[in-house]
């Protein structure tokens, strides 16, 4: 999915950008950059962080960075920041978000006799094509409405520019962005958890398509937010930090409300209640207190030297730092009745390995809870997954077994309590050899997040979606 964070301030900001950056790192998979402006001009650096943390990457150039003004990022795409030099002035840029019409909008940018650089994946970066569009417009307003118009899918970006920092959301606000503020400064930031202790405070959470221009005097709006959004589900589920808000509505108040609500579907009187750490934790939690069944620790995770398992692109070592990072207590397993929470199940095949251990470690029975529905359509518009074809999900995994063969009809497989459900979801429970398997109901989902289901995207849940 990725992160982006900016401030500007009266005074130098490289420490506020480092480590609100450095927040973000639960976001990101392959890359961080920071870029800050000063008279001498833009200074960049980028490096990977698919073998090593952020601050471990950065903290020995921080010196060599100054400025009042600067942007960083998370990226699970391409290295960022870029710094185009157009009729517009000097900019450097950061993005979130997917975009699905790269081809159509590359040969529109030819058609200008414009070129692109080739990246290390062998094509243009998603980021200066966005960059490209912008400079084709009179200024960076016009820019930046141009390319939300064209882009297919979602990106919220963030421009570097030597008068301001220009702040726009996705136009349907599936990524959001947050305004903090505090005495001497303003910051913009995927994440609010990256405020607090910065010092900043949360002024205003941006409207979808909405721009502003943010510097240390303030922000002002450029363009208003318009009046559809669809902001990411799948955020208070699993991917936002349980400190953060969105359209102000905290994370782990989400994940509480969403373990209770398949408490009161519970009909199981397990021994404890688990979750799977860390986003199912929250779960858990919500889960026995409404159900009064004690809440334990049959698995801990360990921290010092394993990452989230989703950030290594290489299948074989995410499933191996799966399996590593949690380490199962025997005394809490061993002939006991286990109901565990947990945020989704994607592939499954990391689910699968935790059930395995369980029941070498005696685990009487092992009934899984998932805090969202069957994911079944791939996301289109986050990078949910960078590698997640459709196949690769659990529920089509198990949806080709029933047919036979690929079927669009997926309505009755995503409508919970139909026999196609019911089919899909036993197949899941058998392949995993769980003892009994229940997933999330999206009207419970809807509930527990609190907007309405129209300022929702819940696309890899139900295939519903507006662009």
């Amino acid at each position: 999915m990725g992160g982006i964070f900016a401030c500007s301030s009266k005074s130098d900001c490289i420490n506020e950008l480092f480590y609100g950056t450095d927040y973000l790192s639960h976001l990101g998979t392959k890359r961080g950059g920071l870029a800050t402006i000063d008279n001498d001009g833009i200074h960049r650096t980028i490096h990977n962080l698919e073998n090593a943390y952020f601050r471990n990457k950065f903290e020995p150039e921080l010196g060599e960075l100054t400025g009042n003004m600067g942007v960083g990022v998370i990226s699970d795409t391409d290295a960022q920041p870029i710094v185009l030099f157009s009729h517009l002035g000097r900019f450097a840029l950061v993005m979130v978000g997917k975009i699905n019409n790269i081809d159509e909008l590359v040969k529109e940018i030819f058609t200008q006799n414009i070129h692109l650089s080739e990246t290390n994946s062998g094509g243009p970066s998603p980021t200066e094509i966005v960059g490209t569009l912008i400079s084709l417009q009179k200024n960076f307003k016009e820019g930046i409405k141009y390319a939300q118009s064209r882009i297919k899918g979602s990106c919220s970006m963030i421009l570097l520019t030597e008068e301001g920092i220009y702040v726009a959301r996705d136009k349907l606000g599936r990524t959001p962005i947050i305004i903090g503020k505090r005495g001497d400064a303003f910051a913009a930031s995927s994440e609010s958890s990256s405020f607090p202790n910065l010092g900043f405070e949360v002024d205003r959470f941006v409207g979808p398509g909405e721009i502003l221009f943010m510097t240390a005097e303030g922000v002002e709006q450029v363009e208003k937010p318009g009046d559809k959004m669809q902001v990411c589900s799948f955020l208070w589920v699993y991917y936002g930090y349980p400190a953060s808000s969105y359209e102000g509505i905290n994370t782990e108040q989400v994940r509480y409300k969403c373990g209770a609500a398949l408490a009161r579907r519970e009909d199981v009187r397990a021994d404890l209640v688990g979750g799977i750490p860390d986003s199912g934790i929250g779960h858990a939690l919500g889960f026995a207190h409404a159900s009064g069944i004690p809440y334990m620790r049959p698995y801990v995770k360990y921290t010092p030297t394993w990452p989230r398992s989703f950030m290594p692109q290489n299948q074989k070592m995410r499933d191996l730092v799966a399996r590593m990072k949690l380490i199962p207590i025997r005394e809490l397993i061993e002939n006991k009745s286990i109901i565990f929470c947990d945020d989704s199940v994607v592939r499954g095949t990391q689910l699968q390995d935790n059930v395995q251990i369980l029941h070498e470690y005696g685990a009487r029975e092992i009934h899984m809870r998932i805090a969202c529905p069957c994911l079944i359509y791939p996301c289109e518009y986050l990078n949910f997954s960078t590698s997640r074809s459709t196949l690769d999900l659990a529920g089509r995994k198990a949806i080709l077994h029933i047919e036979g063969s690929e079927t669009k009809d997926l309505n009755e497989y995503a409508n919970d309590g139909s026999d196609r459900h019911k089919a899909m979801v036993e197949h899941i429970c058998k392949k995993l050899k769980l003892t009994s398997l229940r997933y999330q109901t999206l009207d419970d989902l809807v509930k527990a997040i609190g907007l309405p289901k129209g300022k929702l995207c819940t696309h890899c849940w139900d295939g519903s979606s507006f662009d």
